[in-house]
Parts: C-alpha cells; sequence; structure tokens
C-alpha cells in the first residue's frame, strides 16, 4: 500500500525539478509504492510520482492596492495589450497633420468584414496617408512582418512611397526585375520570402511573363516564376497604387497583382477612378479585390441598387427631424424591395434589427447615432470602397489665379528659334527616333522655362549627367539615346549652347518673379512674406536662386536630392517670421522637392514654369491649398511666355481644365491620357503652330470634354456607390466617436512616466512643450534594451533609434507625443500606442495581479456617497472578436460615465468590503448572462443568413470559373484557372468552417480587470 495520499483533485502543484512550472491535478492512481498523479500543465496532461512533485504552497498575493495615477496607466496599458476594432490607434501614431477625413477609409477598413478595401478618393485627398494609417492600425493589433506595395515606375524614381512611409517610421527598399527574380528563387528553395525584402516597392513594369509563368515570348526561360512557388508568398499586407492601370484582365500585370493579393492578409487598392455604373475598371478591381462577392457583371449592377434609398435613410436619421424613424423605415423598405435588396436585405438579422429600433418610439441619442452607423453599413459598398471627393471636404481656401505674361527679348527669340531648327534637322537625319523626340522636346521645355539655363542642362543630358529622378520630374523614365545618335545629336547642337552661353544678361522673367516677391514683401492687407517657386528643372533652380540672392532676396532650394535633414531646415528657416534674421522668404522647389512636407504656412505660390501633367500642378498646389491653410485666399501665378508650346497648353488645356481655380476631381486615367496626348502635340516638331492649335482643339473637344462630363456623371451616380456622407464638422465626429482617452498622448505620457519610476529613481520625462526630453542613465538603458528587443523589428526605424540611443551614452532623448510636431521635427522619436518604449511599458502592466483602487472625484451631476466597482475585459467570440471594457456598479449612472470621472479622479481612503465584492460578482454575472444570451441569438441567426449568402455566391463563382477554365486554350492560362478553381474551393471550405466555428464556439470569456470605490462629492 503506497503511503498516505499527499495530494488530491484540484490541488495546484508544481514539478520538483522545475519549479517554476505549475498545474492543477486531475486525476489521482492509487499505485504501490507511490501514488500516481494527472497534472495538468501548459495546456498538456502528464502523469507524475508523488515524489516528483511539490506543493505550491505560496500564499495567496495580496492585492496589489494601486493610486489613480497606476489605475489610469494600467488602462492606457490594457487597450495597448488588447486592442479594440471600435478604437483608432493610429491617431497621434504617424508624422502627419491630424486630417479628420483620412481616417474614413481606416474605420471602414477596420470594420470591414475582409481586410479587403478599394480607396478611391479624388486626387490631392491623401491617399498614400491614408494607407499608411491602415498599416498604422494592424501594427498596433498583430505583427506586421512583411508589407509589399506595386505602383508605376515613375513613383519608385521620385521615392514617393518610400518617403511617405517615413512619415511612419517604415523603411522600405525598391525593387528592380533582378531583385524581384532573387526573391522569388530564394522562395522557390526555401519555401518562403527572404526574411531581408519583406518590405519591398515593386513597380508594375517588371510585373511580365516571365515572372509570372517562367517563359519569355512562349518559350520556357528555366527560371523560377511565381506559379511555381509552392507555398506561394504570403503577406500581411499588399498595398496596390493606381491600381487602375491593372482593370485589364488579360495583362500580365493584372495576373501578377492577382496571385500577390489572393496570397496576401489584408489589401489595398488605390485609384482615383470616379465610381459610375458604366466603369468597367471598377467592375474588374473589385472583382480582383473581393471574388468572392463581384462574381460577374450582372450581380456587380444589381448591388448598387438599394443605396440610393440607403443613402436616403441615413440622411432621414442624421436630420434627427420629428419623424425621422418613420421616413427612415419607409427607404429602408424601400431598398428592400430591389432585386438586391429581396435576397439580401430581407430575412437579414442586421436589417430586423435595424427595423425595431426604428420601429419603437422615441429612440434615444444614442440610439440614433448607433442606427446611423448600422445603416450605413447596409451600403452594399460600405466595406469595400471608400470614396471622398474634395468636394465632400470643401475647398479649404479660395484660389486666385493669375497669368504672367513675359515675352522673350530679341536675342532670347533668336536663341529659341534656333533650338527649333536645330531640333527639326536632328530629327531630319536621325529618321524620326523616338527616344531623340523625347530628349529635343525636353531640351525646348527647359528653354522656355529658363533660357540661362539651357546651356548646362543639354551638357548634362549630352554626358549622361542627368538622373533618373530629375528626368521623372518631366514625365519621362528614361530616353534610351544609342551613344552614336548621341554624338551626331551633340555636334549640331554646340550652336546653341554657344548662343546660351553668349546670352545677354537682362532676363524680363527674373526681373518679373523679383517683383512680384518684392509686392509680396510690402504687402499690408495680407502680411505673409512667403512665396513657393517651383520649376520642373534643377538648372532653372539654381539659377533663379543665384538671381534671387543677387537681389537681396533670402532663399532656400529644396528638390530630390537634397537630404530629409536639410528639407526639414529649410522648411523651419522658411515658417519664421520675416523679422526673424534666419527667416527665408522664398524657397525654390522641383516636383520632387515638394513631396513628403507641407507648406500651408505659405499662401502664395509661382509655377516658373508650367509641367504638361495636371496631376503635378495639382500636387504643387495641394503644398499651401489644404487642411490647416490660415488664409482665405492662396495666390498662384502663372509664368507664361508667349509663342512658346507651354504658353498653347496653358491656355488651350490647362485653364479648360481648371485647375488653377479649384481641385480637380477626374480620374487619374483620365488626367494621365491628357498627359500623354499633350507629349505626343508637343514632340511632334514637324507640326506648324497651326496644326499644334487643331491638335489641343481635339484634346479640348475630346478628353478634356470627357473629364468635365465624367464629373458630372459621377456626381448623378453618388448615390449608388458613396455612402451619404455627414456634413463637414461630422467626420471630426466620427473620428471623436472612435478615439479612447486612454491612448491620447496625456496618457500615454502618464503610462510612461509611471513605467519610468519602476525602471530607476532618475528616469523621467522632462519638459513642458510638444518637444521633450527623455532621462534614463546608462544602468537603466542596458536593463531596458534586453526588453525592447523583445519587440524588435527589422523594418522599424524608430525601432533602429531606440535600441540605438539605449546603447549609446546620450542620456537625453528628444521625444515628442504630437504627430504633427514630429513631421516638422523627423530627429524627434515619436512616442506612439506603437513605439517599442510604449509596448514595453504597457507589458510591464499585464504584471499586475488582482489591483485594487479607491478614487475621489467631485461632480454636483450625481448624487455623494462611495460606489464599490469593479472593471471586465469582455472577449467577445464569434463571427467578430472584439473586446470591451464593462464597468459594473449598483448605480447605472456612476457605470455609464465611469471613464469620464476617472480622468479627474484623485486617490481615496475608502476600503472595499467582502460583501460589496460578493455584491459586484452577482451583478456581473447577471449582466454577462444577458449580454451572451443576446450575443448567441444574434451569432446564430447572422451565421446561418451569411451561410447561405456564401453557398449562393460560391456557386455562382465556381460556374464562372469553369467556364473560364474550358475556354482557356494554352496550358500555362489552365494553370492559371486551375490555381484559382483550388482557391475558391479553398476559401469556401474555410468561411464554411469559420462560420461553424463561430456558432459552437461563440461566447464572451471575461477577465477582472480591477476592482475599488469612487468617492462622489
Amino acid at each position: 500500500m503506497p503511503d498516505s495520499q499527499p495530494y488530491h483533485l484540484g490541488q495546484i502543484v508544481r514539478l520538483k525539478s522545475q519549479p517554476d512550472k505549475i498545474g492543477a491535478v486531475v486525476e489521482v492512481k492509487e499505485t504501490d509504492p507511490e501514488y500516481q498523479y494527472t497534472v495538468l500543465i501548459d495546456g498538456k496532461a502528464s502523469s507524475y510520482f508523488t515524489s516528483q512533485l511539490i506543493a505550491d504552497d505560496e500564499p495567496s498575493q495580496i492585492k496589489q492596492v494601486l493610486s489613480a495615477t497606476e489605475c489610469q496607466a494600467l488602462l492606457t496599458a490594457r487597450l495597448i495589450n488588447h486592442p479594440s476594432t471600435s478604437t483608432l490607434y493610429s491617431l497621434n501614431a504617424a508624422r502627419i497633420d491630424f486630417v479628420p477625413y483620412q481616417y474614413r477609409p481606416v474605420l471602414r477598413f477596420l470594420r470591414a468584414d475582409r481586410p479587403r478595401l478599394l480607396i478611391a478618393d479624388g486626387v490631392g485627398v491623401g491617399k498614400t496617408i491614408e494607407a499608411g494609417l491602415i498599416l498604422r492600425e494592424l501594427q498596433a493589433r498583430q505583427e506586421i512582418n512583411s508589407v509589399l506595395i506595386i505602383c508605376p515606375r515613375p513613383l519608385l524614381s521620385e521615392k514617393k512611397w518610400q518617403t511617405e512611409m517615413k512619415r511612419f517610421d517604415q523603411n522600405f527598399e525598391h525593387f528592380d526585375g533582378k531583385m524581384l527574380r532573387h526573391c522569388i528563387s530564394e522562395c522557390d528553395l526555401d519555401g518562403e520570402w527572404p526574411e531581408r525584402h519583406q518590405f519591398g516597392i515593386i513597380p508594375y513594369s517588371i510585373l511580365n511573363e516571365e515572372i509570372i509563368t517562367g517563359t519569355k515570348t512562349g518559350k520556357n526561360s528555366k527560371k523560377p516564376c511565381l506559379l511555381d512557388l509552392d507555398p506561394a508568398p504570403h503577406f500581411d499586407l499588399v498595398i496596390v497604387d493606381e491600381a487602375h492601370r491593372i482593370s485589364n484582365p488579360t495583362t500580365y500585370g493584372h495576373e501578377a497583382v492577382k496571385y500577390f493579393c489572393d496570397n496576401a492578409e489584408a489589401v489595398i487598392f488605390l485609384t482615383a477612378t470616379p465610381l459610375q455604373l458604366g466603369n468597367c475598371d471598377l467592375f474588374s478591381l473589385l472583382k480582383l479585390l473581393r471574388p468572392d462577392v463581384v462574381i460577374d457583371r450582372d450581380s456587380f449592377d444589381h448591388m448598387s441598387e438599394p443605396n440610393p434609398m440607403i443613402n436616403e435613410a441615413v440622411r432621414h436619421a442624421r436630420s434627427a427631424s420629428v419623424e425621422w424613424q418613420s421616413k427612415a423605415l419607409e427607404s429602408l423598405k424601400k431598398a428592400q424591395s430591389t432585386s438586391w435588396g429581396a435576397s439580401m436585405l430581407t430575412n437579414n438579422p442586421e436589417v430586423d434589427e435595424i427595423t425595431d429600433k426604428l420601429s419603437s418610439p422615441d429612440a434615444s441619442e444614442q440610439e440614433r447615432i448607433i442606427i446611423i452607423d448600422q445603416l450605413e453599413n447596409l451600403h452594399t459598398f460600405s466595406g469595400i470602397i471608400n470614396r471622398t471627393r474634395r468636394r465632400d471636404i470643401g475647398e479649404f481656401t479660395i484660389r486666385q489665379s493669375h497669368t504672367v505674361e513675359v515675352p522673350f527679348t530679341d536675342s532670347q527669340n533668336t536663341l529659341h528659334d534656333a533650338l527649333l531648327k536645330v531640333q527639326s534637322d536632328i530629327l531630319a537625319d536621325l529618321h524620326g527616333s523616338r527616344s531623340v523626340n523625347f530628349m529635343m522636346s525636353t531640351i525646348r521645355r527647359q528653354a522656355a522655362s529658363c533660357l540661362y539655363g539651357l546651356a548646362p542642362y543639354i551638357k548634362d543630358i549630352l554626358s549622361r549627367h542627368i538622373c533618373e529622378e530629375e528626368l521623372s520630374e518631366v514625365d519621362i523614365e528614361d530616353f534610351g539615346i544609342e551613344s552614336g545618335d548621341l554624338n551626331s545629336i551633340a555636334e549640331r547642337i554646340q550652336s546653341v549652347i554657344a548662343m546660351a552661353n553668349n546670352l545677354d544678361k537682362k532676363d524680363p522673367k527674373l526681373e518679373k518673379v523679383i517683383q512680384l516677391v518684392n509686392q509680396k514683401q510690402e504687402a499690408q492687407i495680407y502680411p505673409n512674406h512667403r512665396i513657393m517657386i517651383f520649376s520642373s528643372f534643377r538648372h532653372t533652380l539654381h539659377y533663379l536662386k543665384e538671381g534671387l540672392l543677387s537681389a537681396g532676396i533670402r532663399v532656400g532650394l529644396v528638390h530630390g536630392n537634397v537630404p530629409d535633414e536639410e528639407r526639414t531646415t529649410v522648411r523651419h528657416r522658411f515658417e519664421r517670421p520675416k523679422d526673424d534674421p534666419e527667416a527665408l522668404d522664398v524657397v525654390l522647389f522641383s516636383e520632387v522637392g515638394c513631396e513628403g512636407l507641407d507648406y500651408q504656412f505659405c499662401d502664395c505660390i509661382i509655377n516658373y514654369d508650367l509641367p504638361w501633367n495636371p496631376m503635378r500642378i495639382e500636387q504643387r498646389i495641394g503644398r499651401i491649398d489644404r487642411n490647416g491653410q490660415k488664409s482665405q485666399f492662396v495666390s498662384v501665378y502663372n509664368m507664361i511666355t508667349p509663342g512658346t508650346v507651354d504658353a498653347d497648353i496653358y491656355e488651350r488645356c490647362l485653364m479648360r481644365i481648371g485647375i488653377f481655380e479649384q481641385a480637380v476631381g477626374a480620374s487619374e486615367d483620365i488626367l494621365g491620357k491628357i498627359t500623354k496626348e499633350l507629349n505626343e502635340i508637343a514632340v511632334k516638331s514637324e507640326l506648324t503652330p497651326a496644326e499644334r492649335q487643331v491638335r489641343l482643339r481635339q484634346l479640348e473637344d475630346n478628353e478634356i470634354r470627357q473629364l468635365l462630363e465624367e464629373e458630372k456623371l459621377e456626381e448623378k451616380q453618388h448615390e449608388f456607390f458613396g455612402i451619404s456622407l455627414p456634413l463637414k464638422d461630422r467626420f471630426k465626429v466620427d473620428v471623436d466617436n472612435a478615439t479612447s482617452y486612454w491612448l491620447e498622448p496625456e496618457a500615454i505620457q502618464n503610462m510612461l512616466s509611471t513605467y519610468l519610476e519602476t525602471i530607476n529613481e532618475s528616469a523621467a520625462i522632462l519638459g513642458k512643450t510638444e518637444i521633450k526630453s527623455l532621462r534614463i542613465n546608462e544602468e537603466a538603458r542596458k536593463k531596458m534594451l534586453q526588453d525592447a528587443r523583445v519587440f524588435s523589428s527589422n523594418n522599424d526605424i524608430q525601432q533602429r533609434n531606440w535600441e540605438k540611443w539605449l546603447k549609446g551614452n546620450e542620456p537625453h532623448l528628444p521625444i515628442t507625443f504630437d504627430g504633427e510636431t514630429a513631421n516638422e521635427d523627423r530627429s524627434v522619436q515619436l512616442l506612439s500606442p506603437v513605439h517599442p518604449l510604449t509596448r514595453q511599458a504597457a507589458f510591464s502592466f499585464d504584471t499586475h495581479t488582482d489591483p485594487e483602487i479607491h478614487l475621489s472625484v467631485t461632480d454636483n451631476r450625481f448624487t455623494e456617497g462611495v460606489y464599490p466597482f469593479a472593471i471586465y475585459q469582455w472577449d467577445f467570440i464569434g463571427l467578430r472578436h472584439d473586446l470591451e471594457l464593462i464597468v459594473i456598479s449598483d448605480n447605472e449612472s456612476i457605470s455609464s460615465h465611469f471613464f469620464e470621472l476617472m480622468q479627474v479622479a484623485t486617490d481615496s481612503d475608502s476600503v472595499i468590503s467582502e460583501m460589496d465584492l460578493t455584491t459586484l460578482e452577482s451583478l456581473h454575472y447577471n449582466c454577462w448572462k444577458v449580454a451572451l444570451d443576446f450575443h448567441r441569438r444574434k451569432v446564430i441567426k447572422l451565421a446561418e443568413f451569411k451561410r447561405q449568402s456564401l453557398k449562393a455566391s460560391y456557386e455562382g463563382r465556381i460556374a464562372m470559373l469553369n467556364d473560364r477554365l474550358r475556354s482557356a486554350t494554352e496550358k500555362k492560362i489552365q494553370r492559371m484557372r486551375e490555381a484559382e478553381i483550388n482557391r475558391a474551393n479553398r476559401e469556401y471550405e474555410e468561411r464554411s468552417a469559420e462560420l461553424s466555428s463561430s456558432v459552437e464556439n461563440h461566447d464572451i470569456r471575461y477577465e477582472q480587470v480591477l476592482v475599488g470605490t469612487i468617492r462622489i462629492s
């Protein structure tokens, strides 16, 4: 017989060999000579003899009593460690200005049933920033280890995405064809995308037949290709910029994007394509983005039918008029009567819930807000498309456009005519070579911009000293001219160079600019001395800099090769008041130079020359015509030289579009066609001035008219695709509703200060301005470095800078909690919810065991007394996973206002009794039980509805894919179609399993966060 039984069922024990391993006894066997126990440790049951175990004799831990400050820090940590889908984490998490409407697609993405979104915002609204904000939200919720950006090649040359992603402290590398092939080969060998290349930017131009199918003009290249990879590379996020470029499903670009998107966790498409029923691009993009929803053209057309009625219901609910409920209900019933509504809105549990609320008498203000949100979610494209137009957000300012005509002098005109003659001769001898034509056209544009920059510009082109980035600023990727042709050009153009070098020094165009600058300096009505001057040519900019400096004007220069630190310094000097000796009056910009920083403190720009791309012009004006501009007017001066191609384009095209008076709302596709056509007209040197006028008139009659008509058409059809937008102020209200006080800068600073006190007595955050100083001594930094590596990310710039500082010798680090301040000074660390220090601090608060707190608040809205309370975290398991903090108290008013009261609470000497704790547990159970019953009914009804909808869409999708497979004749196409069918089957099985699991495993799990009392006086 064994000795007496030392351990019993349910007892907590430890392993003698590993005392840190702790578990519960779940079975006892009477064996000789020792008892045998089954112990559950870390979710696994294992058997042990008596001698292998020791009792867990540690006394139960005494409750930790926290101060009000510590409790506030704990709540901030809770939200960071356990993110909620209803709360924004990207606020003050990037080096950007706060622009409320840019958070609309972020909220839509978070609330969508799948992480797929088409952002079809108008030109200049800020799609790149919106994509970055979504990336920040994803990073706050999960580890993001790989991101792929696909965009047009010129955006790589301009480093647009690299520059913009630095606002979010993310580092991306550019992929050329060689690098992409290397990554595919590595993936083929190792089964995964190489870790050091997981944050990349790929141009459309390298997504060709060889990359996708492994063939080149039909022949096997014997190199690994995307279709060979098994498993396929999985990216956490894929961003596709100017997505309308791959709307044609017969192109390799389309197939490559589809491949990456099909295997991605989250996908964002960016385009400025107008939303219209007849738009094939839109249908193609949505089918690519959500093939499970947009199956064919008929289903796409029917999807939009109920949306005008849903928008009407939203407007009634927003109006809060006397009969808003009955009017909204009537509109909702109209939506249900459409063909799409009959199948998707009838017997829909979510619609039934809204109907019940609208039918009940006198809905409260809070219920009305919830109904608005629920109605918006019924919009068939609410979880797929975000469309914000400039007209939706209102004009920031009134644009005042001025045409400044400055004719050539006689000697300048002689040089210009000589250049045209040389151009004609060269093209005649070289048989109209397209590349030579483009080069000569660009030289001619430099001449129209500034004849004094002509000679050095020609020399740089002939010696191939013009970089790709500089060419992209005039919308040319590469000349690609043979050396022999280049030598021939060099010989013929020497006479032009000689004439350019001998021009007289009098330059009326420069003199006019100096006059405009001086007028601005002396202005009394609108005393803003600053002017931004733009040119597409760097030689023009350098010439202007010398001329302005000679006139005693304080001037700075920014182009693509100017380092970020120098750009920031120039911007700071430009922002200084006029009487500051360090201030700048004028800053000269190239196209690329103006990207990345905003200048809303300036209200005047001069276009010394004009790009032929209307979007370039919009980007220039958008540097000052933007959110935060204090002036009622912004002035745009356009310098034009009569008799040049630029003057014709300005008058016939750019003025007609109206881009100088208001933000253009057209599609990037049409603007791209206009730009291409303008280039074609301009480079045809054989055209006489009269013929050129005819071609420009044709452009005006065709593309420009189409542009204007598309804007009118979209306005008519906006109801079908766009959600009824609130008033401009409502944008901020929507953001405020998704904002938590516990994630605001003050709350994060409080959490960090509380954390630093536990690290070292001397550690502190110093300063009262937006830029503060973080002080930590060497010993504490070494300790923190070990913790920091737990949160290490290869791609995060702040992570690297943070670890670098912890390793260094400097005890002070400049920091800020404000995104706009961090944007102005890029050297400052931005302590946001996703910063490694913030995450370290939040993680440390998870060690608190059963914390208790006693608070005191003075507030005459409530009855005086001491109120026990408890805070629980509810984890909703079902169709969607979400977290919510629930306050339990026997006073409903205290419960509903608790977090508001806690923001101003101080410490109290109250105590909480065992009876109070028992009462709170009982109240919590009753509250939890009611919520669970409601949650169960909702999950079951909605899952059944979604299952039927999923089956119908799957059957339609498979039928369509099988038809495409049968019509495919080439083997490589058949492979693609078979892969699509396999993917569709797999997705259907996975989503069916998810729906079944949500019904079987639905629950509301809970965890007590803290208990205590609040004294009201």
